[in-house]
């Protein structure tokens, strides 16, 4: 039987890897190891968050990739986490269109409603992508710098909503 345990403070790394074929049940897991691991850095307000769009991340893999193998990332930054979705796929994902009535396709719409920023990023050899998101506590968000945090040379940005 899988099970997460609390774990103390110092017990816990600034960052998790992981790398395996994700399955029907992988988003439960994956959340309970983000919330163990936000948790233990004190980042339980932006768990919610976090927790929906790395939900949204591993049914892209899920829905879309061959195989649906996929290396997932939790590190935690100054003020935030980042959470990262690698896979050996090409296809960039894409926010959904204009169809109102597609029972899918908003898993994207989602993760930027949800997070302070997030992205795509292309390996340099054209076998696949990282997308990426950023959750930052109340008082980081409050004091971010403005501008992207990394060149944009390899990261594919999607615009933002009217709701930002």
């Amino acid at each position: 039987m899988n099970h997460t345990t609390d774990p103390q403070a110092a017990d816990v790394a600034a960052e998790y890897r992981t790398d395996f074929s994700v399955g029907e049940h992988s988003a439960r897991h994956l959340r309970r190891i983000l919330r163990m691991y936000l948790t233990s850095w004190d980042l339980l307000d932006v768990a919610d968050a976090a927790e929906l769009a790395l939900t949204e991340l591993i049914a892209n893999v899920v829905g879309h990739v061959p195989g649906r193998r996929c290396q997932t990332r939790i590190l935690l930054q100054a003020g935030g986490v980042r959470v990262e979705v690698a896979d050996g796929c090409p296809r960039l994902p894409r926010p959904a269109g204009g169809d109102d009535l597609a029972e899918g396709g908003r898993g994207l719409l989602l993760v930027d409603a949800v997070t302070d920023d997030w992205g795509v990023e292309t390996r340099p050899d054209g076998g696949g992508k990282t997308v990426w998101f950023e959750c930052l506590a109340a008082t980081a968000a409050d004091v971010r710098r403005p501008g992207p945090s990394r060149s944009l040379s390899a990261r594919r940005r999607f615009p933002r909503g009217p709701h930002r």
